[in-house]
């Protein structure tokens, strides 16, 4: 049923509204046409050419004509002085009766002048014409007939009248139409304008299915498009700051301190071989703290700093790649002093990925898990795979002091970019004192 509907659909472009404007317009026209010309004719019917009106008419023709005849003593006979009566017209015809004989008036065009009839003729004309009338000519009396076809006249009139109409209807509903469309435009093009002009949440108007729609639609995308941006644009330069103003802040302290002990050495000199020692080995320590904090703003301006990460994506063996990095992470941290629990996959699977980015993601965890995990609780590591999704979870219970550390965040950060750009995902979920993350990767198990 949809699909016979949208066969059936009629275009709704500008063109197809156009046509049907026409078409509507032509049949509204055709239509006015029809009703005012009925009406009109209709009206001279009734009234133009009703009896009283004709009679009128006539008595009015017979005493203009008698005037003329009595003021020029104008005879019967004479055709050229009855055709110069004023009112002798295309539409006005004066028949005049004596005896047998039918004369008319020079050029009427009906009987020539001085041609006689038969009675059987002149019964004829008398019908046509309607009644005679008796009027004394200079040589004698004489029949008049009167002929009066102002008919046509009104009948032309009418017709013009409706034809005027109808064309007044069809340009008045084409220009209402070019007009709709104009106005279109011009709410679009200033809609464009205050866009333009800077204000971004200015409305577009949306309606239609038109080419002008269209447009609507496109600038109102090109709009969302330069505000999501612009928004992200001012995330980034937040985040830049708030790295800045956090880089600093890390940066300074150890920074005065190592000053401080360098300062120390250099004024007491190593006299005192314990002494210089312990401040050596603070110094030393400062120094391995500048060295995370310029690492963690290298990874930064890496991951950060690039439109997209060049890798050297391989298939390999999902399983034995996970076990070698999280082997190597458990030695590490069993090395630390925690306790780690490990549960490995279980089915063979394969990967495509970057195996020295992937390692990165798990080192930028276990440097996490290092400043912030509490010693005394294990840390799981739990690998699975599920609907092809090869997930990594490590867990840790948060030590009591992190509420006093300061982070940037950047490691978590460059894992989410990481993972991103290998087609995977990254999350992060912190409960309490308890913290977790997961990376998954696009994975195909090979168990037969």
């Amino acid at each position: 049923m949809t699909k016979l509907k949208r066969v059936l659909r009629f275009p709704r472009s500008l063109d197809a509204k156009m046509l049907y404007m026409v078409l509507l317009s032509l049949l509204c026209a055709a239509g006015v046409y029809l009703s005012t010309y009925g009406l009109g004719t209709l009206a001279l019917n009734k009234i133009y050419m009703s009896p009283e009106s004709v009679a009128a008419r006539q008595a009015k023709i017979y005493s203009e004509f008698s005037q003329y005849v009595s003021s020029y003593n104008v005879s019967g006979s004479d055709e050229d002085a009855v055709a110069k009566w004023p009112g002798n017209d295309e539409y006005t015809t004066i028949l005049i009766y004596r005896d047998e004989e039918l004369n008319l008036p020079a050029g009427s065009g009906r009987v020539p002048a001085g041609q006689t009839s038969s009675n059987a003729n002149r019964l004829q004309y008398a019908s046509e014409y309607g009644r005679l009338y008796p009027m004394r000519f200079a040589d004698g009396v004489y029949h008049i007939a009167i002929g009066d076809n102002s008919q046509v006249r009104e009948d032309t009139l009418n017709r013009l009248i409706a034809v005027g109409l109808a064309s007044l209807a069809f340009f008045v509903l084409i220009l209402w139409f070019f007009r709709r469309v104009t106005r279109r435009v011009i709410r679009l093009s200033r809609e464009a304008d205050a866009i333009g002009d800077g204000d971004l949440e200015a409305p577009i108007t949306l309606k239609g299915e038109d080419e002008l729609s269209q447009l609507a639609r496109e600038v109102d995308a090109m709009r969302h498009s330069v505000i999501a941006r612009m928004s992200g644009e001012r995330r980034a330069w937040e985040a830049n700051s708030e790295l800045i103003t956090a880089i600093s802040h890390d940066i300074r302290t150890p920074m005065t301190s190592l000053i401080g002990y360098l300062g120390l050495l250099n004024e007491s000199g190593f006299q005192d071989p314990e002494r210089s020692a312990r401040f050596a080995s603070s110094a030393y320590d400062k120094a391995m703290e500048l060295k995370d904090l310029t690492d963690e703003l290298f990874k930064y301006f890496l991951v950060f700093g690039r439109a997209e990460l060049e890798m050297n994506r391989e298939e390999l063996d999902g399983q034995l790649l996970l076990e070698q990095l999280l082997g190597e992470a458990q030695f590490d941290l069993s090395d630390m002093g925690y306790t780690v629990e490990r549960q490995d996959l279980e089915c063979a699977c394969l990967v495509n990925t970057d195996p020295m980015y992937l390692k990165r993601v798990l080192d930028n965890l276990i440097s996490n898990v290092k400043k912030y995990a509490d010693k005394t609780q294990p840390i799981l590591m739990h690998s699975a795979l599920s609907e092809g999704q090869l997930s990594v979870t490590m867990s840790n219970a948060v030590h009591s002091s992190v509420a006093q550390v300061e982070s940037t965040k950047i490691g978590l950060r460059t894992c989410e970019k990481i993972m991103d750009a290998m087609g995977g995902s990254f999350s992060v979920q912190r409960e309490g004192d308890h913290f977790s993350a997961t990376f998954t990767l696009p994975a195909q198990s090979t168990d037969k």
